[in-house]
């Protein structure tokens, strides 16, 4: 045991030099599809976004085609036809791309709801990296149907489609072919001034053929929105400046808002409020806020929650999306030290600043300020989150980062009778991110530490890792160091004071003959945790097999087994029956099956199982069943299906937990749509109702109508009600 100990304390000392060691090794090489060239002229004569090719500037244009295959296989060109054309004006970027049908038939689309699920609709994307840094950009496109998708590029090609802006589509079909047209307004996108090769590439998915492809070829392990794998846009002269850009996006919202449990008195919502986007160079945008709401942000999907640990819920406000990688993005999955729905979630947010972009091409800054209200009832004092992050770039790919996170209290004296909060929470971080130009290399190195009253010593927080990836092989490590008193109260830090190590492998056969079979092979993943004086206190290790049907379905086999001793009393239930006790220690098996269907078909399904052992020398039982039908393009439904049997001694005995949640999306065009989600929790002895009318009556501004209903599963109450109209209009010079 010390042998294996010391072994582990090597790795976590010479990871980071190992790290730095790669990123010379690929400092120097060379833009891989820099021979991929679109050059892109400007057009005085009038484009009318109709998805018809018929105007003087589309003949004139160069054409982008010659599609290369990316899945099923990437060793051959495309089967399935694409042509791209684009042209500018002082105003837009123009794109016209036409997809050429294999055969006549019906299109595959979900529906016609905006930023759709790619790998179920006939889609057309393309992607943009205005700085060619080959890590942060755009992406815009549509389905076959005409629903529109758009996002902000990240961290090489990671897509954030909360993101939403002011641009406009239209996609025409007929027997041969389908046709998308856009123009994209210099004011919606961030760039720098002068530069005149940007990185571009164009990406088509026909699921009819069940074919993958790019314009620039790029290895089928990595997405099409892998930016190491670009061609360039050669622009005829340094893409215009957008002036003075200006944007003004007030809301008034009325509603009223009732809770039954306990009986309280109707409250009347009045509200009105505004965000502000000022663009103060073309790469840098100011954004305010003042009196915001989210109300129509869509309700979270609920779980089953079985876990000893805080759940992680994504941010979906749209104030809080520009460039959230800068923010949101610092650290690891359960080591963020800047989470942003710590702010103003059930806590009116009064006002906030955010300044975030590139000053250059190896520069990006990221300040924000917000400022939250008093809470009396709570003793919750007003209180002010401030973030500064700063990034260079290094290297063909990576990165350096800065971040400092201040959340402080204001004239805030403490009462005993009340929760306490504390004075301040401070934290300063510096991360390294790797990624080698041709994407095979990625990694992290992050060093923390925290400041809070009280806890001046053993706050620091450390964690790396590595990651190799070929068309075959996927190998990786990855540990994580939190000290005992390492506090991030705007972040999103579930558990403290141990040491992780994460080592994980995989590696994919392809069968020399053709088969409904495309490629399959093992996988395995590790999770052991310790205590910072290495004494081990969990682990988890995983074993599956995994294969890759021609028709895209897929479906896995596992094995695991665990292995936790209990740092606090734990519920394994989470129902407030009874806890286990500190100290104890329960191994167990488990197996399961997963099957993901093929995307071509109108009916399509998931199932996923988990059967073995649980805590206390239990077991428990898990069926996970997802079905999806489509009327496409106009109505999807689907019905997500959780079941637990667990079986524990006394006195929690038996337990079964159901969690049912049918969702159905009506898309009467791609400006207006209609949600309405149930979520039955049987945990949470709670039935919600969410629906959503969305009516986007204008680029970017839209009229909405929300109705919210929770009630108590059994006897059948209503807990609370809310109503909400709520306008938002998108105004700029």
């Amino acid at each position: 045991m010390l042998i294996l100990s010391a072994n582990r304390l090597l790795a976590l000392k010479y990871l980071p030099a190992f790290i730095l060691s790669i990123s010379v090794i690929c400092s120097n090489a060379q833009k891989k599809n820099i021979g991929f060239e679109l050059h892109i002229r400007k057009t005085t004569l009038p484009v009318v976004v109709d998805g018809v090719m018929n105007e003087a500037t589309w003949q004139q244009a160069e054409t982008a085609s010659g599609f290369f295959m990316v899945l099923p296989m990437d060793t051959s060109k495309a089967k399935v036809n694409t042509e791209v054309k684009m042209s500018y004006d002082n105003e837009n970027i123009y794109i016209i791309a036409i997809c050429r049908l294999p055969k006549k038939g019906p299109f595959m689309v979900e529906s016609l709801r905006r930023d759709f699920v790619f790998g179920k609709n006939d889609n057309f994307i393309f992607f943009l990296d205005p700085y060619n840094d080959l890590t942060n950009g755009y992406t815009f496109g549509a389905n076959a149907a005409g629903a529109q998708w758009d996002g902000m590029l990240y961290e090489g090609g990671k897509a954030d489609l909360n993101w939403d802006n002011k641009w406009v589509s239209f996609v025409k079909n007929d027997d041969e072919k389908w046709v998308f047209e856009a123009a994209i307004p210099f004011k919606t996108i961030r760039y720098k001034k002068g530069i005149t090769e940007w990185g571009v590439n164009f990406s088509r998915l026909d699921i009819t053929a069940a074919e993958k492809s790019a314009w620039a070829p790029v290895p089928r392990q990595f997405p099409t929105a892998s930016l190491a794998h670009t061609g360039v846009l050669v622009w005829d002269q340094p893409p215009p400046s957008p002036g003075l850009n200006l944007s003004i996006i007030p809301y008034a919202l009325t509603g009223i808002i009732k809770s039954y449990s306990p009986n309280t008195k109707t409250n009347w919502r009045k509200e009105v409020g505004s965000d502000a986007k000022i663009a103060l160079t073309s790469s840098l945008n100011l954004d305010l806020t003042v009196n915001p709401d989210y109300s129509q942000v869509e309700v979270d999907r609920q779980v089953t929650n079985l876990e000893r640990y805080e759940l992680f819920f994504p941010e979906k406000r749209q104030f809080f999306l520009e460039n959230n990688d800068l923010f949101g993005n610092f650290g690891f999955t359960n080591i963020r030290p800047f989470f942003s729905r710590r702010i103003g979630l059930g806590v009116p947010i009064s006002f906030g600043a955010r300044l975030s972009g590139n000053i250059d091409k190896n520069w990006r800054i990221g300040v924000m300020d917000m400022q939250t209200q008093k809470v009396t009832d709570a003793g919750l004092p007003a209180q002010n989150f401030s973030v500064i992050a700063l990034q260079r770039k290094v290297f063909a790919r990576s990165n350096f980062r800065l971040m400092f996170i201040n959340k402080q209290s204001l004239n805030y004296t403490p009462d005993s009778t009340k929760p306490q909060y504390s004075l301040y929470n401070r934290n300063i971080g510096a991360e390294y991110n790797l990624a080698s130009s041709n994407n095979a290399w990625t990694g992290k190195l992050m060093f923390l530490k925290s400041f809070t009253p009280g806890k001046n010593d053993k706050n620091f927080a450390h964690a790396a890792n590595l990651q190799y990836t070929t068309r075959r092989w996927s190998l990786g490590w990855q540990h994580e160091y939190v000290d005992t008193n390492y506090s991030a109260e705007v972040g999103y830090v579930p558990r403290s004071n141990y040491i992780k190590l994460g080592p994980n492998a995989s590696h994919l056969f392809f069968p020399a003959k053709k088969g409904k079979i495309l490629s399959h092979g093992p996988k395995y993943f590790g999770v052991y945790y310790y205590n910072t004086s290495f004494k081990k206190t969990d682990n988890e290790n995983i074993l599956l097999y995994i294969f890759n049907f021609l028709d895209q379905s897929v479906f896995d086999i596992w094995v695991g087994n665990d292995y936790v001793e209990l740092l606090q009393p734990f519920d394994p239930t989470n129902s407030n029956k009874d806890t286990l006790a500190t100290g104890t220690v329960h191994r167990w098996k488990a197996f399961g099956i997963e099957f993901f269907s093929k995307p071509q078909k109108l009916f399509t399904y998931t199932i996923t199982t988990r059967f073995g052992g649980y805590y206390a020398g239990g077991n428990r039982y898990n069926v996970n069943v997802d079905l999806g039908y489509r009327f496409q393009p106009y109505v999807g439904i689907t019905l997500s299906t959780v079941y637990n049997r667990i079986k524990l001694p006394q006195p929690w005995g038996n337990t079964t937990f159901w969690l049912i949640g049918p969702r159905i999306d009506v898309t009467f065009t791609n400006k207006l749509f209609l949600t309405t989600f149930i979520q039955y929790n049987d945990q949470q002895k709670n039935i919600n109702l969410n629906a959503r009318l969305q009516w986007r009556y204008r680029p970017a501004s839209d009229l909405f109508l929300v109705y919210t209903d929770n009630y108590y599963t059994s006897p059948l109450f209503v807990r609370n009600r809310a109503f909400v109209l709520k306008c938002t209009y998108w105004w700029n010079n």
